[in-house]
């Protein structure tokens, strides 16, 4: 059973990074091209640019194809053993589907352990650099946020800004704070040259206050402002889930996501981090079944059909139900979790009955 579990690792690993390795080269290569013009302007003309360029969209398109290129590479994997009628033989000789599912868990490590370094810890490295760059796809998310931006934030129903921020965002410059009633009117407009956070309170120094009564201004050496006020430390101010750590996705949830997207948007893509972890073997429990219903040559290209319909059905669902746990319509464990114990258990079912068959 060891030699068989090697022989799958090793044939569904040389397929995998070849997959993987083909699809991310062409599309990077496409997009590279796309807008030569706009890196080497960017760059100074610099041809070392493009390949920084396209090492910098490396991450997020490893990502993207990472799973389907697990699908695809198992389904070859065990396509090819089925036209040999090497699948026969290795259920001939006793071996079940589970016993096969079980040797290849290492590798199911392996391949979701890359899909999960890759999401949590490239991705959060490499999308800032890019949305400085504001090539391409990222010109219009270079417009929408930066870190140099003023810091907008919500505290009850007060409106507040800052032009400016240390890094950890416990010092701020430039402050502007519209406090507004019940209806949404405007009552005050408080501006400070600083402030500072003291155990959880707000410091303003050099502080003007307006009125909306047309009072005179009141202006105050300092002032305590007590709001509920929290903006994000630099380098976390774009709010993308997609592109934080588990950590950065953390820091969001304490901190009721700093106003920017409500909280069970960021619990939602904390599960969806985790289960990354799962996704080879899950691709491995749809997969490995099939190869029992077609044992031989002739009808590999209607498994290979079902086993692709199966995935990309499992990546349409899963998208829905992560949209569905972003709008709150599912809690966010059911939105992350559900596709992939439905799978799971799809999966199981078709093992158990293939146990009875072998």
């Amino acid at each position: 059973m060891r030699y068989i579990g090697l022989m799958l690792t090793r044939m569904v690993l040389t397929r995998f990074i070849a997959i993987l390795l083909g699809i991310s080269i062409f599309v990077i290569t496409l997009k590279t091209l796309a807008s030569v013009d706009d890196i080497l302007e960017l760059k100074n003309h610099n041809l070392m640019a493009l390949l920084q360029y396209a090492g910098l969209l490396l991450p997020s398109t490893i990502a993207t194809f990472i799973s389907i290129s697990t699908l695809l590479a198992i389904l070859l994997t065990l396509s090819e053993l089925s036209y040999r009628s090497e699948m026969v033989a290795i259920w001939a000789s006793g071996t079940s589907p589970l016993a096969v599912m079980v040797v290849l868990i290492p590798l199911s490590i392996l391949l979701g352990g890359l899909n999960f370094l890759v999401n949590d810890k490239a991705i959060p490295l490499t999308e800032p650099i890019l949305q400085e760059w504001g090539i391409g796809d990222y010109g219009s998310k270079k417009l929408k946020i930066s870190e140099k931006d003023p810091i907008w934030m919500r505290a009850g129903d007060d409106i507040l800004r800052a032009e400016a921020s240390n890094p950890s965002a416990t010092r701020l410059q430039g402050v502007a704070i519209f406090r507004r009633d019940e209806t949404g009117h405007l009552t005050e407009q408080i501006l400070a040259e600083s402030a500072e956070l003291i155990k959880d309170r707000w410091k303003l120094k050099n502080v003007i206050i307006y009125y909306r009564q047309n009072l005179a201004p009141s202006k105050l050496d300092t002032l305590i402002y007590s709001g509920d006020m929290h903006p994000a430390a630099a380098g976390a101010r774009s709010g993308a889930p997609e592109e934080m750590s588990l950590a950065g996705l953390r820091y969001f949830i304490q901190n009721s996501g700093f106003g920017i997207r409500p909280a069970h948007v960021y619990e939602t893509w904390w599960h969806k981090r985790i289960t990354l972890l799962f996704s080879a073997w899950l691709m491995i429990v749809i997969c490995v079944p099939l190869s029992t219903k077609f044992r031989r040559g002739g009808g590999i290209g209607v498994m290979f059909a079902i086993g692709v319909l199966l995935g990309f059905i499992f990546f349409i669902f899963d998208g829905i139900s992560l949209t569905l746990g972003e709008l709150g319509v599912l809690s966010p464990w059911m939105a992350a979790w559900t596709p992939l114990l439905v799978f799971f258990g799809i999966g199981i079912t078709a093992t158990l009955r293939a146990e009875t068959v072998t």
